[in-house]
């Protein structure tokens, strides 16, 4: 007999990725990400974009209109981020394939930021700055 698991349980799973499954791997991340724009938010809350660009290069949003360039590469199993103008040294996230898309940790301070992926798409971000008409 097949049972499936409770929706309660699949829920817990989705939200929890350290308990899902093993972190993606560098490969299975750049599969998943070039070419897209990837949408993320905390639970209730936007926080930001990121277009993943061939290369590995990237252009990161808080959805402010002020965009950072930068490159993400593999360290130690993690995904890692450094920008051009963003001070404190590389971010790195582990990333979690999930259901309903991706989930990201961060890594630098596990317990401060949990990421989720709230929609994807093709078109390049928007970055006019903050202070444009002003």
């Amino acid at each position: 007999m097949t049972r499936t698991a409770s929706p309660l349980i699949a829920l817990i799973l989705a939200a929890s990725p350290a308990l899902a499954a093993e972190p993606m791997s560098a490969e299975e991340f750049e599969r998943y990400t070039t070419g897209k724009t990837l949408y993320y938010g905390t639970p209730g809350a936007p926080y930001g974009a990121e277009q993943y660009l061939p290369g590995r290069r990237v252009i990161w949003t808080f959805l402010d209109g002020a965009c950072q360039e930068g490159v993400w590469y593999e360290s130690e199993g993690l995904i890692c981020f450094a920008y051009d103008t963003l001070p404190g040294g590389p971010q790195c996230w582990s990333f979690y394939a999930t259901p309903g898309g991706m989930t990201a940790l961060f890594e630098n301070d596990p317990g401060e930021t949990e990421l989720i992926e709230t929609e994807q798409g093709h078109d390049p971000l928007l970055c006019p700055g903050p202070d444009v008409g002003v």
